[in-house]
């Protein structure tokens, strides 16, 4: 009966390291999956946020360049302006000028 209780305690001695070396490969295995599974994560956040920046500078380019056509047609549309009122007072001008030489 001693060899019998001897023998079953070594099966479970044996049985409990062969559990332990399985619940450490097991959590070795996970720990590896679960390490992929957020480098992969990190990696999609990464090309997400670069998607949103290009995305965002896309945008305010575009935002960027209709003000910027916006301003050179005001500013186009304010230097005929200036030009049409100096071409009025050029004749204006110039008659005084004629004048002021005829006249003395």
């Amino acid at each position: 009966m001693a060899f019998e209780a001897v023998t079953l305690i070594c099966e479970t001695e044996e049985h409990a390291k062969r559990s332990r070396a399985q619940v450490i490969a097991d959590a070795k295995a996970r720990e590896a999956l679960a390490e992929t599974d957020g480098k992969i994560l990190v990696s999609d956040a990464a090309k997400r946020a670069c998607a949103e920046v290009q995305e965002a500078r896309a945008k305010s380019d575009a935002t960027a360049m209709a003000a910027a056509v916006t301003l050179a047609e005001e500013a186009e549309n304010k230097k005929s302006a200036v030009r049409m009122h100096a071409e009025r007072q050029f004749d204006k001008a110039a008659s005084l000028i004629v004048e002021r030489i005829v006249n003395g």
